[in-house]
């Protein structure tokens, strides 16, 4: 079969991507191992920044999360036995985050790319690209027992952190891997309770970091700092909210509980590949970069990616104009960077170290007071959360 651009990868990157093609009147095949069932119930946070929603809405897949997502003007921080507050909304001029799963995200985008008759292709499997320095790469694969092989003009991977596609981009030669692995983990769960207070509660004590937000009003999403090794079997629900709460009592916050019905570990690291292309392939999203979860970026990041891909393919094949192309990976790590020090810096300034010091107390109590209390430094933070423009970042 012949396409214009195959699709590794049927994530937010991926699926968005091909959607936004669509409305273009560009063609693309859509390939993932996993089937739609499992897609849909990989239950994941999201929140997301004012321009993924505004994204959402204006290419017509944000109809439920106008309905059902949970806006969120303003953060706070928990931190010396107080909760201070930044309010997002007031210092970026209406901008605010909006918490809605991620695999929400996606059953929205699988039904829309379905009714829009949409070539997706779930459960497949022993996936091998070649000829990606070419300019007629293939993607072959297995589906329902027998070989398929699509002949494209150009391969995007969106396949995650697991991906395959980066390591079609030679190492050394060609590609650089920039990694930094983090000495801590999130406990997360999902509860059934109300909510806490209004907004994010990003709490920081002498227990180690905790964080609070609402999915709904019947539903919350809570992390507590641990250890990486930890095991969520081990963890009773007693047990965990008691943790909970300890990381906040100080700032005189009661958490409410309720039924937990999920309990996960989430590792951190920070990493980014260059270039993110490669001949006829470019990644985008997870394949290309990830993100500790602390600053809120990781699927805004992927759509970040795909907007700029396809304006970059819409110009290749409107106008035959590859200039966009060429220039994708300067112009999508500009964000990207962005957002890991934005990332790293949430990160360094709420969570516990195993080797801190008092110096390191008190130097992370400064820059927290810094933040809630100096109009610019709130703005600065504010900005950053609720996010930025889809614009090119300079």
């Amino acid at each position: 079969m012949r396409t214009q651009v195959a699709i590794i990868g049927a994530g937010p990157a991926g699926l968005m991507l091909s959607h936004l093609l669509h409305l273009r009147g560009i063609d693309s095949v859509v390939v993932d191992v996993r089937t739609r069932e499992e897609i849909e119930a990989t239950i994941k946070a999201g929140v997301l920044e004012q321009s993924t929603v505004d994204l959402l809405q204006q290419t017509g897949v944000g109809e439920r999360l106008g309905r059902e997502g949970a806006p969120h003007d303003r953060i706070n921080f928990a931190f010396g036995g107080e909760l201070r507050q930044v309010d997002m909304a007031e210092l970026t001029g209406g901008r605010r985050v909006t918490v809605y799963a991620q695999h929400e995200v996606l059953k929205d985008l699988i039904a829309r790319r379905l009714a829009d008759g949409g070539d997706l292709r779930f459960g497949i499997s022993g996936t091998t690209v070649a000829d990606v320095d070419t300019d007629r790469p293939t993607v072959d694969f297995t589906e329902h027992g027998r070989r398929v092989r699509v002949e494209c003009d150009v391969v995007v991977g969106c396949d995650g952190s697991r991906t395959s596609t980066r390591f079609l981009i030679p190492e050394g030669s060609v590609r650089t891997d920039y990694f930094r692995q983090y000495p801590f983990a999130w406990f997360g769960i999902l509860a059934e309770a109300p909510p806490t207070a209004e907004g994010l509660v990003y709490a920081r004590s002498e227990r180690g970091f905790a964080l609070i937000s609402t999915r709904s009003p019947q539903v919350q999403r809570l992390y507590f700092q641990c250890d990486p090794a930890t095991s969520a079997d081990d963890w009773s629900d007693d047990r965990i909210w008691s943790e909970l709460q300890a990381r906040v009592t100080e700032a005189g916050i009661s958490v409410p509980t309720g039924r937990i019905f999920q309990k996960d570990v989430l590792h951190f690291r920070s990493f980014v590949c260059e270039p993110m292309q490669y001949g006829r392939l470019f990644l985008a999203g997870d394949a290309a970069h990830t993100v500790p979860p602390t600053g809120a970026k990781g699927l805004n990041l992927a759509m970040a990616d795909v907007y700029v891909l396809d304006r970059a393919l819409g110009a290749r094949f409107a106008d035959h104009d590859s200039r966009l192309l060429e220039s994708y990976t300067e112009t999508a790590l500009a964000r990207v960077w962005r957002a890991q020090h934005f990332s790293w810096w949430m990160t360094s300034m709420l969570h516990r170290f195993s080797d801190v010091t008092d110096f390191d107390r008190r130097r992370q109590t400064a820059e927290l007071e810094m933040v809630v209390s100096s109009p610019s430094a709130s703005r600065m933070l504010a900005e950053n959360y609720a996010g930025l423009p889809l614009e090119p970042v300079g």
